[in-house]
């Protein structure tokens, strides 16, 4: 029982790592690319490294929402179906 919880919380963690590594990925390399292109300009604006970040990071949720939807429904019915071994 108990080791049926622990899997299961460990999957969450996974799943969870999953489901945001496209966006943070994406917002580590537009942020990257922006700090290079500001030390090579050497323009010091601060919204010109948050703004594309934040747009970039929406537009990858938005593409990839589908997959994490399919991933999130999955996991789901497969907690639903696991509800009747948790139950003594």
């Amino acid at each position: 029982m108990e080791a049926k919880l622990i899997g299961l919380g460990v999957e969450t963690f996974k799943i969870a790592l999953l489901l945001s590594m496209p966006m943070l990925m994406a917002g580590l390399v537009a942020g990257l690319a922006i700090s290079i292109f500001q030390a090579v300009t050497q323009i010091n604006e601060s919204t010109l490294s948050f703004v594309p970040k934040i747009l970039i990071t929406i537009v990858v949720a938005i593409l990839t929402m589908p997959w994490m939807m399919n991933m999130m429904i999955e996991f789901t019915t497969r907690m639903i179906d696991m509800i009747p071994s948790f139950i003594f």
